[in-house]
Order: C-alpha cells, then sequence, then structure tokens
C-alpha cells in the first residue's frame, strides 16, 4: 500500500534525530566505546526507587490526578522555592508530565497558532525545532558562538525577531554545549523579552549539575520575569531517574491551564510508581541535603576537568562547560567537520561522539562527548581520540 497520500507532510518532512546514526551503529558494533549518551551512569538512588516500589506494593496503582500528586506537585512547589526564589502554586500553578520532553511538547502547543516563529539557540537539544515544526509553528535558529561560550546575548535575539515571534526557548545549562547562563547575562537579555512581549520557555533540566562558585540562575526569578517564563524541570538528569519519565512544569496559572488541558487529552496523568519515587527523591533530598545529588555532581565535575583538559592537551579546542554532563570541543583544526570526524572515528578506532551539526547548523565543526561514564571509559576513549589524532598527522 502506498502511504504517501496518508501521512501527514508535517511529522513526514522532520529528518530522524541526528543521534540515532550513531547510536544504532554503535550498538552493533563489538567493543565499541560510546561518549554518545546523554544519561546518568548512575543507577537510580536506592530509597528512590524503593518508594516506587512500595507504592505498587501497597496497591497504589490508579491514575492520579490530571495535574499530578498533589504531595509531588507541594515538593516541586518547595524545591523550586528553595531553589529559584520563585515561588509557584502547587494547585494552579505546577503540573507534572511524563518528563520535561512532555513539557516541552505541552508549552509549544498551548503557545502556537500556525505561522508563529519559535526563537531556537543553536546548538540545542534536538527535539525544540521538530516540536515547534509539529505543532505548527516556524522554528528560527539563534545560532550562538564559541566565542561567546555559547551564551544568548540581547543583540542575536532581537536580530531575529519579527512580528510573527511568539516565544524564546531558553535551554541552559545547555545540552550540548554545557553552556550556562548566569545572572548577568540574564539581566542583560531580559529588557529585550520584555519589549518584543515574549514568552519564555526555560528549560532546565540540567540545572542541579552546575559547576564552580555560581549555582544556576533561573530567569523567572528576575524582576518582571515569572510572568512570562514556563519553567521546565524533572527528575531524569539530577536525580538520576531517566526511565522513570517524571517532569514538571511551573508556570502562571492562565497558561498552566491551558497545557493542562492538552496534558489531560493527551496523556492523562504521569506513570503513577514513577510520581511517588519522585516524591521521595524530593522528600529524601530535603531530609539529607541532597546528598546523592551533590556526590553525582562532585564525580561529574572531576570527569569534566578531566576530559577538558585532555581535549585541550590533544589540540581539540574546547572552552569550559559549566553545566550538565557535555563537552563540545571543536574539531576544525582537523580539516574535517563534526560529522566526518565522527564516522571517521567511529569506524577506525571504535569509539562513538556525536556530531554537532545534530544539535543544530552551528555545530557543524563541533562534537559532543559525554562524560556520564566512569573515568576509566572516559580515559580509554580519549586514549584512542588522540591516536586517532596522531595518524592524521
Amino acid at each position: 500500500m502506498d502511504y504517501s497520500g496518508i501521512l501527514s507532510d508535517r511529522a513526514v518532512r522532520i529528518p530522524p534525530s541526528g543521534i540515532r546514526k550513531f547510536f544504532d551503529i554503535a550498538a552493533e558494533m563489538k567493543d565499541c566505546i560510546s561518549l554518545g549518551v546523554g544519561e546518568p551512569d548512575f543507577i537510580t538512588p536506592q530509597p528512590f526507587g524503593a518508594a516506587g516500589i512500595k507504592s505498587i506494593a501497597d496497591g497504589k496503582t490508579q491514575y492520579t490526578s490530571n495535574s499530578g500528586l498533589k504531595e509531588l506537585r507541594c515538593a516541586v512547589s518547595r524545591y523550586l522555592k528553595s531553589s529559584t526564589g520563585v515561588e509557584y502554586d502547587p494547585l494552579t500553578d505546577v503540573l507534572v508530565t511524563v518528563g520535561a520532553s512532555e513539557a516541552i511538547d505541552l508549552a509549544l502547543r498551548a503557545l502556537i497558532n500556525p505561522g508563529d516563529e519559535i526563537l531556537v539557540p543553536s546548538p540545542s537539544y534536538v527535539s525544540y525545532a521538530p516540536c515547534v515544526e509539529l505543532a505548527g509553528g516556524v522554528p528560527v535558529a539563534i545560532d550562538t558562538r564559541d566565542e561567546n561560550m555559547f551564551k544568548l546575548t540581547p543583540e542575536e535575539i532581537a536580530e531575529k525577531i519579527t512580528p510573527k515571534t511568539k516565544a524564546l526557548i531558553l535551554p541552559y545549562p545547555n545540552n550540548p554545549t554545557g553552556a550556562i547562563m548566569e545572572r548577568e547575562y540574564l539581566e542583560k537579555i531580559a529588557p529585550v523579552i520584555k519589549k518584543n512581549n515574549l514568552i519564555v520557555i526555560s528549560d532546565e533540566i540540567y540545572s542541579e549539575l552546575t559547576y564552580g562558585e555560581e549555582a544556576h540562575v533561573s530567569l523567572a526569578s528576575l524582576p518582571g520575569m515569572r510572568e512570562r517564563t514556563i519553567l521546565i524541570n524533572g527528575f531524569s538528569k539530577a536525580f538520576a531517574m531517566t526511565g522513570w519519565r517524571v517532569g514538571y512544569v511551573a508556570a502562571p496559572a492562565q497558561l498552566l491551564a491551558v497545557m493542562r488541558k492538552i496534558h489531560q487529552y493527551a496523556i492523562m496523568c504521569a506513570p503513577t510508581a514513577a510520581q511517588y519515587a519522585a516524591l521521595e527523591a524530593l522528600e529524601h533530598s530535603f531530609r539529607n541535603g541532597y546528598a546523592e545529588v551533590k556526590e553525582m555532581r562532585r564525580q561529574y565535575n572531576e570527569r569534566r576537568i578531566y576530559l577538558v583538559n585532555r581535549l585541550n592537551d590533544m589540540g581539540l579546542k574546547c572552552f569550559e562547560p559549566r553545566g550538565a554532563f557535555y563537552a563540545f570541543p571543536s574539531v576544525k583544526s582537523t580539516g574535517m567537520n563534526g560529522e566526518q570526524f565522527a564516522e571517521k572515528l567511529l569506524y577506525s578506532k571504535k569509539v562513538a561522539v556525536v556530531p554537532g551539526s545534530a544539535f543544530g547548523a552551528s555545530g557543524r565543526d563541533f562534537i559532543r562527548i559525554s562524560y556520564a561514564y566512569s573515568v576509566e571509559a572516559i580515559r580509554k576513549a580519549l586514549d584512542k581520540i588522540e591516536e586517532f589524532l596522531d595518524e592524521l598527522k
């Protein structure tokens, strides 16, 4: 049967994820070392998982409220007050979602009318632009630059704004670059956002994985920005709970009401057992001073320093990532672009990295390397990359 006239033109037109190509090849390659997966190598801390298991044993297997467990929304509200200084009413301003990914999709579908333009920094997470298109919008790339440490500038935002611009996606700490936006940089872009009446979708999934003296700052905490910020976060990265699929969104009640309505029809609610695990993740962390999160961050930081120093020593220029668990070195000095470099490295040395172009055209000359792996695995992979570079000389 010919399905060409049946399938959605919009869905068919979207290319598959640029990450999957290399993952699929690496999965079939014997003894391949992959530094490509954006997933913690830590297992979910035992108390969190035990709470999910106990909820099943206790027969708590029904739907929750569409918005999520009330106790979990209260815990999220308390966490956000503590971490960002912003208050959200757990009854009207917080929605539990199936990972941060669903929250992104809900935000876009709640905002976009056909033809609306959404500003998407590049490079950034692979799902933003396709989700904009699937919602009927037009993604408009804002190219960020290595020399600016991949931060957004007010000039770059203003240059891309048109009468059709509806919102800006703010993906910091950033995947794939590891860039962050400190308060002083957020304060510079806030006036442009206000002047042009933009809504900001602030994806803060890596907020707990920020390195250095200054903690993560949410745009919603700046004067006048809470009312125009949709704050998205979740449990996957900092709490090592990727497979549990629990995220959340916090936003002004009028915005959240529309997002909740879409969630009601599309999802019903996030998985019940996973919500209980997420609730324990927050409550245990409150009681325990975030010991598990701090230990994971400490280990990521050690790997980060080792990885970046090795990359620079071998001639792959890499700025210091200050968030998430990725490094984004330039491979321009090799005479290859990121895709060429990644493909040759994979087949000659059995090391998998992700070409920067998977995250936007401005990532063409870069590769993404995840340090969510053991130091030993990172060391072995870097030794092979160094051999690869020596053979190019």
